[in-house]
């Protein structure tokens, strides 16, 4: 609002003059309102007319008052001068004035008062004077608040408007109506819904009728909709509400504020649904899990429908190359979601394969690697879709799009695809800048599971090339086995089993541990069994097998600071004797259930040191085990965990373990389920074997004196042996294979020679000595009358070699048995068995 005021003592008096001597003509209506007082003055200046609110303003009386001479009201000489002045001035010319002027009150003191003069005329001319005066300080606040409400209506940049009672517009101001796009008169009179039907007033009418009804104001409740001056922005406003009352407390109607708050609306929401996708997304390292998370976070959120297609490559877990991708690509359907039920929109299904055409917006999209915004689904931009996915956006009456590729790390994984139906709001940059920032973060997280599933992958390959796919069908025992690597290490650990067979029937059984977890302990676990399968192979005792495994444990840390050692156990089992000998190496001790079901723990066997201290010497422990009895050997991960007491442990594993004659694979479930947790920190492993006994008809030994005319002989014994297990077809094989091992014991050896003949899976000869000397395979020259036996051996035999004792060796060969179909074979093809 604009005045002629001008400042005194730091106040500005907006309308009327304030100078006291000062009276000039005023703007016309300054003064109104119920507390205005008037009073008349007559030709001769003498007050004629006192109203009750000039009594009120001065304190006289109107008795009082009467025939008074106005000017005496005036405090200073000077303002009586300016008045007369300027009512011989003004009144001459018939025009009234204005101005401000020290009154004395009847008590005495000051007033500064406004006044307005204006001349009234009679039948004669001037016949006086209509005074109004006011109280300065009251006309002061009248016009700082008209000047508020003008600046409200006029300058405020939010929109105001004042309805009735009816809830029907009285007045706006300028934005709300450049919002409504609508002049104040085609405003005035209708609803809010009448002139922005697309903006949803359902609840601000609710709460202007509660303002109404009660008044209580309302504040800061959200409208959202789209202007009529913008339909294609979605827009958010904070609207507030207040009762507007006369001054006897009559309604007059309601005022309304609307700030808009789009851009803090949008970036509330864009916080809530990173929020939410950091809460949501990422829960597992399951690739295709991970998209289908992305796509339930973004419905209905960002999108009334979502599809996620992966790279195949990303799905598999391999590692693409950090350049563009080549159209067309193959992608796997991999997440779908939809505010419909059932996801009409799709037109593929999870898991299933995609190409996309080149020139398709996803094709674009991921050789490009920019996202694409189609705002509106024309006809020419649904075009540009594949045919299946056209025929889908129609159906669906999709009205906008996004196209976003999936990037992380400087690699793309996929695209995502967000539509909307015709009844939400368009897309815009802003919501595409939402949902870049929102695929960001989800392409991280796919690909932390994509480099998960590479990793589990790698770490399962390795782990299926060190533990063994099948353990051997033994005749000394049957097995089964369980292994769990930690849970938090990709399926890969240090834990390993073993079973190994031996020669003469007898078998190796253990299990390890390497310390530490994932692919490094796999890898030495891995160097590990490999040792162990060589130094089964020269048939050493157990002590002897760890004393290696030691030295190797021990230059390996001195390789690889990482290496910090391992435990193991070692036994091995004679299905003759029955005698089964174990060593270990830091170890627990493996438990022995007996025939009857009991269950001991064999903490007989030395402790000995972990492998990698190369200190103190292994020792041996040996068992007589009776046929039936049940090994159960493992690693500490089954009976240690964090906050688990070892021996409540262990007598858990007894309490499972006891009872005869359990099925292995029912009795290894078992200890598995109750002593494992699903969380578990550490490896598992649990090899369990039953023992069996060679019957004594399957087993033929003799003692054979140092003489060469015995050689014979030792052929006759075996050939009359094998006529009683029906093994004939053997028969001229074995004696040469007895021939040639009796003779080379005779001419090496001193002392008595046993032979050993024993029917299982194969047939084995075995010659034993007294002498250490290592027999050693030759080539013969043409030239030499002998060398050739233990070449002819090998050659007869699907396997043979030395095992040491401490009282001399045993050489030993092992044949295949014939097939029992084939009862007639002849020796040549029975040689080509062998050797096959």
């Amino acid at each position: 609002m604009r005045g002629n005021g001008m400042a005194r003592n730091g106040l500005m008096w907006m309308g009327v003059p304030t100078a006291y001597r000062y009276l000039g003509a005023g703007p016309g209506n300054v003064l109104q309102g119920p507390c205005t007082a008037t009073a008349v003055v007559d030709g001769q200046g003498s007050i004629s007319l006192w109203s009750p609110e000039a009594e009120s303003l001065l304190g006289y009386r109107a008795r009082d008052i009467y025939g008074t001479p106005a000017v005496d009201l005036l405090i200073t000489p000077a303002d009586r001068e300016a008045a007369l002045a300027a009512g011989r001035r003004r009144g001459g010319a018939g025009q009234g004035w204005d101005g401000v002027l020290a009154m004395r009150h009847r008590d005495g003191h000051a007033v500064r008062v406004a006044l307005r003069v204006r001349p009234v005329l009679g039948g004669q001319g001037q016949a006086g004077w209509s005074v109004g005066a006011a109280d300065v300080r009251q006309v002061e606040r009248s016009e700082f608040d008209q000047a508020v409400l003008k600046a409200l209506f006029e300058q405020a940049p939010i929109s105001i408007t004042v309805v009735g009672t009816d809830l029907k517009f009285r007045a706006v101001n300028a934005v709300a109506m450049r919002d409504l796009d609508l002049p104040a008169e085609r405003i005035i009179g209708r609803r809010n819904h009448e002139v922005a039907p697309e903006i949803d007033f359902q609840i601000a009418e609710e709460r202007l009728r509660r303002v109404r009804d009660t008044g209580e104001p309302e504040i800061g409740f959200p409208v959202r909709g789209r202007l009529p001056s913008d339909v294609e922005r979605e827009g958010m406003w904070s609207s507030s509400s207040f009762r507007l009352t006369d001054s006897a407390g009559h309604v007059l109607g309601m005022c309304q504020t609307f700030v808009d708050v789009t851009e803090g609306y949008r970036a509330q929401q864009r916080l809530e649904l990173l929020t939410e996708a950091g809460a949501r997304m990422g829960t597992t390292l399951d690739v295709e899990r991970t998209a289908q998370e992305l796509a339930d976070v973004a419905v209905p959120g960002l999108a009334d429908f979502a599809v996620v297609d992966l790279l195949e490559a990303t799905v598999r877990g391999e590692e693409p190359a950090p350049v563009p991708v080549a159209a067309p690509a193959l992608l796997r359907r991999s997440g779908v979601r939809s505010v419909r039920p059932g996801n009409p929109e799709a037109a593929y299904v999870v898991s299933e394969r995609v190409t996309f055409s080149p020139g398709t917006p996803q094709a674009r999209c991921l050789v490009g690697g920019r996202p694409e915004l189609m705002r509106k689904l024309d006809d020419g931009e649904q075009s540009t879709f594949d045919p299946r996915i056209v025929e889908k956006i129609r159906a669906s009456g999709t009205r906008s799009a996004m196209v976003v590729p999936l990037r992380a790390r400087g690699i793309t994984l996929g695209v995502a695809v967000f539509a909307r139906h015709r009844d939400s709001p368009q897309y815009d940059e802003g919501t595409l800048a939402l949902a870049e920032d929102f695929c960001s973060r989800a392409a991280v997280c796919i690909d932390n599971a994509r480099r998960y599933t590479r990793e589990h992958t790698t770490a399962l390959a390795l782990q299926r090339s060190l533990l063994p796919r099948e353990l051997p069908d033994s005749p000394a025992v049957d097995t089964a086995y369980r292994y769990l690597p930690a849970a938090a290490h990709a399926s890969a650990g240090g834990d390993w089993f073993d079973v190994l067979s031996l020669s003469g029937a007898r078998v190796a059984l253990l299990v390890g541990d390497v310390t530490g977890h994932g692919l490094h302990a796999a890898a030495i676990m891995g160097r590990l069994r490999t040792a162990v399968h060589t130094l089964a192979d020269l048939d050493l005792d157990p002590d002897e097998v760890l004393a290696h495994l030691d030295d190797l444990v021990v230059r390996l840390a001195e390789e690889d600071p990482d290496c910090q050692g391992a435990s193991c156990l070692y036994a091995v089992y004679d299905p003759v004797s029955r005698l089964c000998t174990f060593a270990r190496a830091g170890h627990p001790p493996p438990a022995l259930v007996r025939p009857d079901g009991a269950v001991e723990f064999l903490d007989a066997v030395p402790p000995g040191p972990p492998l990698g201290l190369g200190s103190l010497p292994f020792e041996t422990a040996e068992y007589q085990l009776p046929e039936g009895s049940l090994l159960a050997l493992y690693t500490d991960g089954l009976i240690q965990d964090p906050g688990r007491d070892v021996d409540a442990a262990l007598d858990r594993l007894a309490r499972v373990l006891a009872g005869p004659g359990r099925p292995l694979e029912q009795l290894g479930d078992a200890v598995m389920s109750a002593l494992v947790a699903e969380r578990r920190s550490d490896d598992v492993a649990l090899l369990l074997a039953r023992t069996r006994v060679l019957a004594a008809d399957r087993v033929a030994s003799f003692q054979l004196a140092a003489d060469p005319a015995l050689v014979a002989q030792a052929r006759s014994l075996a050939t009359r042996q094998l006529a009683e297990w029906g093994l004939e077809q053997l028969a001229f094989a074995t004696e040469l294979i007895i021939s040639e091992l009796v003779t080379n014991a005779i001419r090496h050896a001193r002392g008595p020679i046993a032979m050993r003949l024993i029917h299982t899976q194969t047939l084995i000869c075995e010659v034993s000595d007294s002498s250490l000397s290592a027999p050693h395979l030759r080539h013969a020259r043409t030239t030499d009358e002998g060398g050739r036996g233990l070449f002819l051996v090998a050659q007869l035999a699907s396997r043979w070699g030395t095992r040491y004792a401490h009282d001399g060796k045993t050489i030993w060969a092992e044949q295949p048995l014939p097939p029992a179909e084939a009862p007639g074979v002849r020796m040549d093809e029975a040689v080509d068995l062998r050797t096959g």
